[in-house]
């Protein structure tokens, strides 16, 4: 892979963690009042995801969220001004979301930019989550590029969102190597836009074969 110019990184599981989405929306609901178990409230994020389509993606960052607590919220069939409570729960989400960054992070990240590489970020989560996040673990201004679904209205494994990404970049995708945790979001979607790609498989619960993947991100640096 001698010819790569940047790396680009999925964010969550990759280069942050959080408590479970379920147990987040668990803490804030309990702050204004409402409680519900973990499991209702696990079924019911899943039975919402079903419905997201992409014209959802397309949606405006507070129209989006609040659509989408909207949805939980009706099925955990809660007595409230429902809409009032899912923007609160936009508002207040990072607080209580326990988000760290993975101690392997700030080392590669220095590795690969001291080879001269230029460093991104690619997530299906929105740009202004993606800079919220980035601040809170101390790499604000740390990528040359940070792209959110909302950039292009397509989430990976959709190829546009990696090809705005090198192309913002100012290099082809044969140049870029992905580094992600999901097999096919992150891999096979970086894959499929002509992209290098690694899985980062921290646990080793990926059994698939003739898979490049790691167990650190320290390991990137074999692959640039």
């Amino acid at each position: 892979m001698g010819d790569v110019k940047a790396v680009l990184f999925d964010l969550g599981d990759t280069l942050i963690r959080t408590a479970d989405v379920a147990e987040i929306l668990r803490r804030i609901l309990s702050l204004y009042g409402v409680e519900r178990p973990l499991p209702e409230i696990k079924e019911a994020r899943r039975e919402a995801e079903l419905e997201l389509s992409l014209e959802d993606y397309r949606l405006p960052y507070m129209e989006f969220w609040t659509e989408w607590n909207l949805r939980i919220l009706k099925r955990l069939r809660i007595d409230a001004d429902l809409r009032w409570l899912s923007r609160e729960i936009v508002k207040v989400w990072w607080d209580n979301a326990d988000v760290e960054l993975y101690p392997d992070v700030a080392e590669t990240l220095n590795h690969l930019r001291g080879r001269g590489l230029k460093l991104g970020v690619v997530t299906n989560g929105f740009k202004d989550d993606v800079d919220e996040v980035l601040r809170r673990v101390g790499l604000e201004g740390a990528f040359d590029v940070t792209v959110g679904v909302d950039a292009v209205g397509k989430p990976k494994p959709h190829k546009e969102i990696f090809l705005y990404a090198v192309e913002r970049l100012g290099i082809l995708p044969q140049e870029a190597l992905f580094v992600g945790d999901s097999l096919e979001m992150d891999y096979f979607g970086a894959l499929g836009a002509g992209l290098k790609a690694l899985l980062i498989d921290r646990k080793g619960k990926i059994r698939e074969k003739d898979i490049r993947k790691i167990k650190s991100l320290l390991e990137v640096v074999r692959y640039v």
